[in-house]
């Protein structure tokens, strides 16, 4: 995992974990902080669900890219094997 994605990660994790500390420690009544807690889930779940989007991204790319070279240095040893 890159640098940038753990840092990204790392955030988003200590973000949702401090809205819902407090959310936890503000005095509201029971069903408005729920609603709220709800919100944040589905926001944190969302944002959650984008950041594994963007790393299957990275890692197709990746994974295209090695495919790429391995195909040009198979291309490659074929033409030097054949002389």
């Amino acid at each position: 995992m890159k640098n940038t994605t753990k840092i990204i990660l790392s955030m988003t994790v200590a973000a949702a974990a401090g809205a819902a500390i407090g959310m936890l420690l503000a005095p509201e009544k029971g069903k408005d902080l729920q609603k709220k807690i709800a919100e944040g889930t589905k926001a944190w779940l969302e944002e959650f669900a984008s950041l594994i989007a963007m790393g299957k991204k990275v890692v197709d790319d990746v994974k295209n890219g090695g495919q790429d070279v391995a195909e040009k240095v198979e291309g490659e040893y074929k033409s030097l094997s054949k002389n």
